[in-house]
């Protein structure tokens, strides 16, 4: 029967620290038996990767794959427990700990190309070999590094129109106009934003879909250490408005969403960035009659600062709610 039980991280269920918070948590410690000269520490590490295949000489007579990666080491601190006595008897033990964040650090991120993981490590040893270990992963939030002055409080709108067939040989046109009161915001704020759609065709609109998209620039090399980059994107939120939009007729929707707890921040300069991030939100009108769509798209700028955060509506509201007017 081994010596050690059980090892557990406690941690706040669910927490979401910012960078540059303090992290408070307790390893607890069970034994079957008595352990002499036990060595028991508990890290935080963070870091990040990315790696994806690319072909080369594709313009001459011969290509192959290389892969392309990269990597950064964001935080590592060890805090090791001193042992009165240098021995621990049979039963549970447990040990405070407290970590300091870095003030620069990005938010956790995962994709199928990279991510940015965080993780607090439990361990107890004796002098040759790792008795147990426990490893817990946690949510950070990045804190943007750059200030945007007034953007917040400035409007912005978008236009987008589209002349259409249908029916053979009827002509007629669909706009659409969107606009929010803002368009920089914190992780988990509400979203909130108008569209108006005119419908000047002699056909029914029935539906208009809502997204939110992260578009990720990706910068890795090849083993002979030429600079890559790799851009992707994805789908955050997704939703859709049962317009019912008559023939010749418009119509408003105000629909509104709460971003995603964890963001990566809007994209200003730090060294050692391995991705960089900017969303969009994209508005689409589908006209299954014509075989075309009217899309209008908006810029959406993640900030994150302490008072932002603090300032940041309850997460208990709904995620998305949608209404005509």
């Amino acid at each position: 029967m081994s010596v050690v039980k059980s090892i557990e991280v406690v941690l706040p269920k669910d927490a979401v620290y910012l960078a540059g918070s303090i992290i408070d948590g307790q390893v607890v410690l069970t034994l079957n038996s008595t352990l002499v000269d036990p060595i028991v520490k508990v890290e935080l590490v963070g870091r990040g990767y990315v790696e994806w295949n690319e072909e080369i000489g594709e313009t001459r007579d011969y290509s192959r794959d290389v892969i392309c990666n990269n990597k950064a080491d964001y935080v590592h601190k060890t805090k090791t427990f001193p042992i009165k006595d240098n021995w621990l008897r049979a039963g549970s033990h447990t040990f405070d700990f407290h970590f300091n964040l870095p003030p620069r650090l990005p938010s956790t991120f995962n994709s199928k190309i990279g991510h940015i993981s965080y993780f607090v490590q439990a361990l107890c040893l004796d002098r040759e070999h790792i008795l147990a270990k426990k490893k817990l992963y946690l949510l950070v939030q990045g804190i943007s590094e750059f200030r945007q002055r007034n953007l917040s409080e400035n409007s912005v709108s978008v236009e987008a129109e589209k002349k259409v067939l249908y029916n053979c040989c009827s002509q007629g046109w669909v706009s659409l106009h969107v606009q929010m009161s803002k368009n920089t915001y914190v992780p988990g704020e509400k979203v909130t934003f108008t569209s108006e759609i005119r419908n000047h065709t002699g056909k029914y609109i029935k539906t208009v879909v809502f997204a939110l998209y992260a578009h990720v620039q990706y910068e890795g090399f090849t083993p002979s250490a030429e600079r890559r980059r790799r851009a992707d994107s994805s789908e955050l939120l997704r939703q859709m408005a049962n317009a019912r939009i008559p023939a010749f007729n418009s119509t408003t929707v105000v629909s509104a969403f709460n971003l995603p707890l964890v963001l990566s921040v809007s994209s200003g300069s730090q060294e050692n960035e391995i991705m960089r991030t900017s969303y969009e939100l994209v508005v689409t009108i589908h006209l299954p009659w014509s075989l075309s769509t009217v899309k209008a798209r908006l810029p959406i700028i993640i900030t994150s600062t302490r008072e932002g955060q603090a300032n940041c509506p309850q997460l208990d509201e709904l995620p998305y709610e949608d209404h005509m007017v």
